[in-house]
């Protein structure tokens, strides 16, 4: 990789400065792609000098896409979102990136899929992903797909979020309580983007479900994260009549889930049997417990200072 030029569309966000940053200790060139380039400029002096390049793209855009990929070796495309755009996304905008790779002779091209990717999916994120990875094998059919599980990390709104909850709120609403996840490092995940990166003719053309090695689910989670941070907290599980009512409000601000992703709770989020992940990149994946509570230490009673176990 060193010395290769390789284009992260939507490089700034969560996972992609975890991919730009394997790709700096791999001496690779980093070039990153998004609507607005100063929201990633924060990983500029993490790369040597020279290293980091900036383009602005839209990846519902195909010309903005084209200029950006201009003179790449690699590609990854990370874009993903959440809003109302997610067709325009996940499956237009990846179409886009797979057909300017393959116009402009990139030699690999990773696409971030998610775990849970179907086209009979009850959300539409899980059916506009699967669509995508369509339109990107239509496209560039030596493309490799990686659909990760909910990621982990210092910067996540998922752990972190929940563990706000439990050392703010009296009561802590639990939706979904047996609903199953198979989280995953988001530094693992960007060291499996990196070696399909590295070796195409590998992975190129493969299909790869990225999970951690502990299955729990959401009450587990939410207990797990309740003594990592030290809280004795009082847990509220919800039916799903009750569940479904808060998620027809999630287009409200502050609505703690949206309706999609309520949608997107009925089905466990694991590993599919038989399935290649992390093992096919020589990949371990690194448990929650293991990673976390080096930065849930701030949701503590008295941050770093606090014993674990003490009641809030």
């Amino acid at each position: 990789m060193k010395d290769r030029l390789v284009t992260l569309i939507g490089g700034g966000g969560f996972l992609g400065r975890y991919v730009a940053q394997e790709l700096y200790r791999a001496g690779a060139r980093v070039r990153v792609a998004q609507k607005r380039p100063r929201d990633a400029w924060f990983l500029k002096p993490l790369g040597g000098l020279g290293q980091t390049q900036f383009a602005a793209a839209d990846v519902t855009a195909p010309g903005s896409v084209a200029r950006a990929i201009e003179g790449s070796d690699f590609v990854v495309n990370l874009a993903g979102t959440f809003g109302a755009k997610m067709r325009a996304v996940h499956v237009d905008g990846a179409r886009n990136v797979a057909e300017a790779a393959r116009r402009g002779g990139v030699e690999a091209l990773v696409q971030l899929s998610a775990l849970g990717a179907d086209t009979e999916s009850p959300s539409a994120y899980g059916r506009t992903k699967a669509e995508g990875e369509r339109a990107v094998r239509d496209a560039f059919p030596s493309a490799t797909i990686l659909r990760p599980s909910l990621l982990f990390g210092r910067e996540d709104a998922f752990v972190n979020r929940f563990a706000g909850l439990i050392a703010n709120a009296p009561v802590v609403p639990v939706l979904r309580p047996t609903v199953k996840f198979q989280p995953a490092y988001v530094a693992d995940v960007a060291q499996a983007v990196v070696k399909a990166l590295a070796h195409p003719a590998a992975h190129g053309g493969h299909i790869y479900e990225l999970g951690g090695p502990d299955i729990v689910t959401m009450a587990e989670l939410h207990r797990w994260i309740a003594g990592a941070i030290g809280r004795d907290a009082h847990f509220m599980e919800l039916p799903d009549a009750l569940g479904g009512l808060v998620a027809l409000f999630g287009a409200l601000p502050g609505a703690p889930i949206t309706l999609d992703q309520w949608r997107m709770l009925q089905r466990d989020n694991v590993v599919s049997a038989g399935a290649g992940g992390f093992g096919k990149f020589g990949l371990t994946p690194t448990p929650l417990a293991a990673v976390a509570p080096n930065w849930l230490v701030r949701f503590r009673r008295h941050g770093r200072f606090g014993q674990l176990g003490e009641a809030a």
